[in-house]
């Protein structure tokens, strides 16, 4: 599958939100008789919704109530949830601030450490509302997170990162080794 762009050289074609259209058919189904469950890593999900990681979007309070209602939710592990004993107050000062100044208050927010016992407490509440813990990080923190999240006891990790390949080479620092860190946990890993 692909198409070619040089001579032997042929590669993968890749769709964005922009390159889909929805076109009505000619069928219709009742909806009481459709399903749109759907199973991840054994656990079977009511709709079929998975909530980004992005501090915007999850949060503890939307992972519990998209649990209840049959969806995932993603909490990111290096945002503000993992930075900040009380994110609102943080989230507040961002809503609040003129469009000059957001980015200057974004970086200086994002400066803060990643507190380990906030990723625990935060897993904690999560899986006190009842709804199925998903969590991420990216490639760089991964091993170290993922182990955390694991003893926490989240579902499920996933590595987020724009591009991700089975390997990934580099000089300058140790990449995360994909099928070791897999064989280190006990939870599936989403990459």
């Amino acid at each position: 599958m692909g198409m070619w762009v040089g001579r032997g050289r042929k590669a993968r074609v890749a769709y964005g939100f922009d390159d889909i259209a929805l076109v009505p058919g000619t069928l219709t189904i009742n909806p009481n008789e459709v399903d749109i469950s759907w199973d991840l890593c054994g656990r079977r999900f009511d709709i079929p919704i998975m909530a980004a990681a992005m501090d915007g979007v999850v949060g503890p309070r939307l992972a519990i109530e998209m649990g209840r209602l049959g969806g995932l939710a993603v909490l990111n592990l290096e945002g503000i949830f993992a930075r900040y004993e009380n994110p609102d107050e943080v989230l507040d000062r961002i809503v609040s601030a003129s469009q000059e100044e957001a980015t200057k208050i974004i970086q200086s927010i994002y400066g803060e450490s990643i507190k380990e016992e906030l990723i625990h407490e935060r897993i904690a509440e999560i899986k006190k509302g009842g709804g199925p813990v998903a969590v991420s990080s990216i490639p760089q923190r991964a091993e170290r997170f993922a182990q955390i999240a694991q003893e926490a006891g989240a579902d499920l990790f996933i590595v987020q990162s724009t591009v991700t390949t089975a390997r990934h080479l580099a000089t300058e620092y140790v990449p995360v080794d994909l099928k070791k860190l897999k064989t280190q946990l006990a939870i599936p890993l989403i990459v």
